[in-house]
């Protein structure tokens, strides 16, 4: 349970952010194409700490994410202002109550409000029971990633080689170093190619950017070990089990795999940023490798023949290294824009960490035996995937709303991501064009919230400032909803409510 003490602050800068959140959004707008302004201020800050090309064999640990400057102490309002009217949890079951038995959320939705100051439920219905949470599983996944892997983790995308003719005469402990004499600049130039791997570490944000970049890292390298000719090869061997979801074949999810440049969209989504369904590939990884190979040959390089799958040596040499951006800025990106590529791949990061297979099975009981570590009630959860689009996927509405406490903690800044990286109603990602209705009009601004949306299963799982300035959790899950539309307005206008 949390001292009511330190929500003063959190509860007065969330009502003062709410208030400068919208004259910057009517303004210019916090977000651009769903990225976090907190993205755009770590990727501006990697100019001061060197981009992907990392010299020599053993790059140094990535430096973290610069943290958010401090809230001013005054900013805090009083004591007494922070305290929920004493008739709340009445004045909830008699407002929530008649909307949860709309017949747009289907026969029997679940609900649970949860002020997070006390982590006393203020309202519950069925809130205990296990339904299909769609793609509000993402707040789990987040969860698990930040506790796991910590908010500052980066994913690499590895290019190696263990061809004796790339190394050179450099016999120190620094492999790979880019120092060599002319002796081993000689070599490489005889008439057997140079073996490299482009070695996938699971990061589903990999680009077309970072892969030219890689690109460019990897031919200076070889270039200074005097080498001109290579056979590409690539490993996906991170991961394992089905490459395919439950689902088959989607336009909102590639085939799961260790390597993949643009989350193998087919369409001009790839380009800028990703986001939303688009034709995907039915082999990212080799598509993946075929380019890496591209821009190896405008770099001057030749190829000997196409690329091929192909584990790589133990002892191979690194020559070129690109990160990710930190699992915080990843966990932003996945819950505002709903990816569900990164959902994959951070199960799937989880599994690794905690030396479970990285696969639907390994994560799955990585990410359940992650949130039971952390106490928190998953009793009835079954989590088939990280994205939500396996119908199986089990959760509960109690267990949704303890997440999003836990994230609000004080004591557990590193899971500060999930609440942050919630689309804000009418405004980022997922919510941009929802509380447009005179019923939820009062929530556009004020809600935070992960949608879910499958075929008769509708869910959204948030926080609001309430009547009291207290910070209330909140999520509702609907089966058996007759239409997306209707179910959608009803949940809104529910967490609309919960305003004033």
């Amino acid at each position: 349970m949390l001292e009511p003490k330190v929500w003063q602050l959190t509860a007065g800068s969330a009502v003062l952010g709410l208030v400068l959140a919208a004259g910057a959004v009517a303004l210019a707008g916090p977000w651009d194409s769903g990225q976090r302004k907190a993205e755009r201020d770590w990727a501006a800050a990697q100019g001061r700490t060197g981009g992907a090309h990392h010299p020599g064999g053993h790059p140094g640990k990535p430096a973290p994410a610069p943290s958010a400057a401090g809230v001013l102490d005054e900013l805090a309002p009083p004591v007494e202002s922070l305290s929920a009217p004493a008739d709340l949890p009445a004045g909830l079951r008699k407002t929530l109550g008649p909307l949860l038995e709309s017949p747009d959320l289907g026969p029997a939705p679940a609900a649970s409000v949860v002020d997070v100051a006390t982590g006393e439920q203020l309202f519950g219905e069925r809130a205990d029971r296990p339904m299909a949470p769609a793609s509000t599983i993402k707040i789990a996944t987040a969860v698990a990633a930040l506790s796991a892997l910590g908010p500052d983790h980066r994913i690499g995308t590895t290019v190696v080689t263990a061809d004796d003719k790339a190394k050179g005469d450099d016999k120190s402990d620094d492999k790979g170093g880019d120092e060599g004499d002319s002796e081993g600049d000689d070599k490489g130039k005889g008439d057997d190619p140079t073996e490299i791997t482009l070695v996938g570490g699971g990061d589903a944000t990999l680009d077309r950017k970072r892969l030219r970049a890689l690109a460019e890292d990897t031919a200076r390298a070889l270039r200074d070990r005097g080498v001109h000719e290579v056979a590409v090869r690539f490993d996906v061997s991170l991961y394992s089990g089905p490459r395919e979801h439950p689902i088959g074949p989607n336009d909102n999810i590639a085939p799961v795999t260790a390597l993949m440049n643009g989350q193998g969209r087919l369409d001009d989504s790839a380009r800028d940023s990703f986001g939303g369904p688009a034709p995907r590939s039915g082999d990212p990884a080799g598509d993946a490798a075929d380019a890496f190979a591209d821009l190896l040959r405008e770099r001057g390089l030749k190829t000997s023949g196409p690329p091929a799958m192909r584990k790589a040596p133990k002892d191979a040499d690194r020559l070129a290294v690109t990160y990710s951006r930190p699992v915080s800025a990843l966990v932003e990106r996945m819950l505002t824009n709903s990816d569900n590529d990164i959902a994959e791949s951070l199960v799937r990061q989880t599994a690794i960490k905690a030396g479970r297979p990285a696969s639907f099975a390994g994560a799955q009981q990585a990410v359940q035996a992650e949130l039971k570590e952390q106490k928190l009630p998953v009793g009835g959860a079954l989590l088939r995937d990280g994205s939500g689009l396996n119908r199986h996927d089990r959760i509960t509405s109690g267990l949704l709303t303890a997440l999003l406490a836990r994230a609000a903690d004080p004591d557990r800044p590193e899971l500060r991501p999930v609440l942050t990286g919630l689309p804000v109603a009418g405004f980022s990602g997922t919510l941009q064009g929802r509380y447009t209705d005179a019923d939820a009009i009062t929530g556009s601004g004020m809600i935070r919230a992960k949608t879910g949306t499958l075929t008769g299963v509708n869910s959204l799982a948030g926080t609001v400032v309430g009547p009291g300035g207290r910070l209330l959790a909140f999520a509702f899950l609907a089966e058996k909803a007759p239409g997306p539309d209707t179910a959608q307005r009803a949940l809104d206008h529910l967490s609309a409510e919960l305003t004033s």
